[in-house]
């Protein structure tokens, strides 16, 4: 299984970025996918989720800022990331919600 995440960068605060993560090794059309943080010196926490059927939920402190999304017949999983603020820097992972598995992430940096 390959978790592999882009679309990083450095931005501005209120910048955006489209986050990718291509997904193989899994029947991804069946699976929920998820994307998360880790900010330094902090623990990982929870982004978004998307389902199979494509229902979304998020964190509250990205609520209307962030889009998950995904495209099932490119196996990949998206995040919008939008009006980006400073606390929003870390390493973005995307996983199958319910299996424990991480790939290489992509790094969010945000700073004036």
């Amino acid at each position: 299984v390959q978790l592999q995440a882009s679309g990083g960068g450095s931005v501005q605060p209120g910048g955006s970025l489209r986050l990718s993560c291509v997904v193989s090794g899994i029947d991804f059309n069946r699976r929920a996918m998820s994307w998360y943080r880790q900010a330094p010196g902090k623990q990982r926490e929870l982004v978004a989720t998307i389902t199979s059927a494509g229902s979304t939920r998020y964190a509250d402190y990205v609520q209307g800022r962030f889009t998950i999304s995904r495209d099932n017949a490119k196996d990949t999983v998206y995040l919008q990331v939008n009006s980006l603020k400073p606390e929003d820097t870390g390493s973005y992972y995307c996983k199958p919600t319910y299996l424990t598995l991480w790939g290489q992430g992509t790094q969010v940096t945000v700073s004036s």
